[in-house]
C-alpha cells in the first residue's frame, strides 16, 4: 500500500506458484483507520506461462531428465524478476514521496524474495511485513486481516 505523506502504503503480492500467477496491489490509506484504497494491480503476465513455453523455443513433451529442473531454474527466475517489479515499483513511490510507511503483504516465497530485493531505504520504511497471500481478498477484507491502527 503506497500513501501520501500522513498515509500508509500497503502492497499484497502473489507468488509465481500460486493458482492463477502473479500479482500484486497496492493500497493507500488516508486516516490510521480508515479503509484500503486501491491504487495499482501489477501482474506479472510471465507467470501464466506454462513451464515449456519459458524454457524452450518450441512447443512439445520432453523425455529429457532435466527438464522439470530447468522449467524450476525458469519459474524461479520469473518469481525473482517479478519480485524486483514491485520492489522497484515501491522504491519509485519512495522516491516521489508517496508513502511515509509501508506494511508488505505476500505470500512467502515472494515476501522472502521481496526482503531480498528491497534496497535499504526502502526497508527503512517498512513497519510490518505479513506472509499471507491476499491479492485475491476484496480490500475491506484485506483491511480486516491488517491491525485496527496503521
Amino acid at each position: 500500500m503506497l500513501c501520501r505523506r500522513d498515509r500508509m502504503g500497503v502492497s499484497c503480492a502473489q507468488d509465481l506458484g500460486c493458482r492463477g500467477g502473479s500479482s500484486a496491489r497496492i493500497f493507500t490509506i488516508e486516516t490510521p483507520r480508515g479503509p484500503l484504497h486501491e491504487v495499482e494491480d501489477l501482474v506479472h503476465p510471465e507467470a501464466r506461462a506454462h513451464e515449456r513455453d519459458l524454457t524452450s523455443d518450441r512447443p512439445g513433451r520432453s523425455t529429457d531428465r532435466h527438464s522439470l529442473g530447468n522449467a524450476n531454474a525458469a519459474r524461479d527466475q520469473q518469481a525473482a524478476e517479478f519480485a524486483r517489479e514491485i520492489a522497484g515499483r515501491l522504491e519509485n513511490g519512495r522516491t516521489h514521496a508517496q508513502f511515509e510507511r509501508l506494511v508488505l503483504v505476500a505470500a512467502p516465497d515472494l515476501l522472502g524474495l521481496l526482503r531480498k530485493t528491497i534496497n535499504g531505504n526502502l526497508s527503512k520504511l517498512i513497519v510490518r511485513t505479513i506472509d499471507k497471500n491476499l491479492t485475491q481478498q476484496a480490500a475491506p477484507e484485506i483491511r480486516k486481516l491488517l491491525p485496527e491502527f496503521l
